[in-house]
């Protein structure tokens, strides 16, 4: 066991590493600068802006300043749009509101996609099973984008039912959370049902399950405690990166419902050209996803008692 996490971990350092090198170097590859908009400053100023945050340096200098000071905790400050402010202090702050409207959005889509996925699989070839493909690949095939301006056209405004409030605002309690939440676990509640009758499907064609009913055992007990716990190991691999870009912000969603979280904040940076900021939000979201992927290997030995960490999963 021990030998695991500390090849997990090796690989983990790795791939930040590979990451905030590849982000940084992509980002001051494209043209265009923190300071430059409708009242551009003078070249002294940005002569004077470039030397106080380093950025008349050489690029592969820089990088090796930004690593080093990553090493002591320091992400950089903001340069441009909360000026001067700490990038930790700024993720500390915005992450909790992503997080909130991701975990309730991650929440539906399981509680509604398994079961589902349990339904289309038991009905195949029915008319329930079909109903379910038909909106499942509907819902996949829907940018979250299009299906939060179907939700703002239909259930807010004056000129639709006016049913939620077009804005987030916690301030309205329940209402506010409807719309992103609904918009944000469409497509992860329509794959995780797909992937639940797939997986459920080939479960159900195993011997043991053959077995099962043999005996005598009731549907609902042979669907939800012997195929299921099998069926979840594609799934919970599915959830594992999901769990961690809904948590962190549906980009589009946040911006479309001007939700104050991370997601729309990273795409006002890179809008701006916060360079710290884009910096730090990449590297948070990557170590996120390491991190999900390491809960996802625990999963796997609690759905299926017979994988072995200490061989890597295998």
């Amino acid at each position: 066991m021990g030998k695991y996490f500390a090849k997990r971990l090796g690989m983990a350092i790795l791939t930040i590493f590979l990451v905030a090198c590849l982000t940084f170097l992509l980002m001051n590859a494209v043209p265009g600068s923190p300071w430059l908009s409708e009242k551009t400053p003078s070249e002294t100023t940005l002569a004077a802006l470039n030397a106080k945050y380093g950025l008349d340096k050489p690029v592969y200098v820089q990088l090796f300043m930004y690593l080093k000071n990553i090493l002591h905790g320091d992400f950089g400050v903001s340069l441009k749009m909360q000026k001067n402010r700490a990038v930790l202090d700024i993720i500390v702050d915005m992450f909790p509101v992503s997080a909130k409207v991701g975990a309730l959005a991650l929440a539906w889509a399981i509680l509604v996609g398994v079961p589902l996925g349990c339904l289309a699989a038991f009905k195949r070839g029915k008319l329930t099973d079909s109903i379910l493909r038909v909106i499942c690949t509907l819902g996949i095939s829907m940018p979250s984008f299009v299906v939060a301006s179907v939700l703002l056209v239909t259930l807010t405004g004056n000129n639709a039912l006016n049913l939620f409030p077009s804005i987030f605002d916690p301030s309205q309690g329940w209402r506010a959370y409807v719309l992103p939440c609904f918009a944000l676990g469409f497509y992860p509640m329509c794959y995780t049902a797909r992937q639940t009758r797939s997986a459920m499907l080939d479960s159900l064609s195993q011997e043991y399950i053959k077995t099962a009913r043999a005996k005598g055992l009731k549907n609902k007990k042979i669907i939800f405690k012997h195929a299921l716990r099998n069926a979840l190991i594609p799934v919970i691999t599915y959830l594992g990166p999901q769990v961690a870009f809904t948590l962190c912000g549906g980009f589009v969603v946040e911006s479309v419902f001007s939700i104050p979280g991370l997601g729309r904040y990273f795409v006002q940076s890179i809008q701006n050209r916060d360079y710290p900021v884009i910096m730090g939000t990449t590297i948070f979201l990557a170590a996120f996803i390491i991190l999900m992927n390491l809960v996802v290997d625990f999963l796997y030995k609690v759905a299926d008692p017979r994988i072995s960490l200490a061989k890597g999963g295998e």
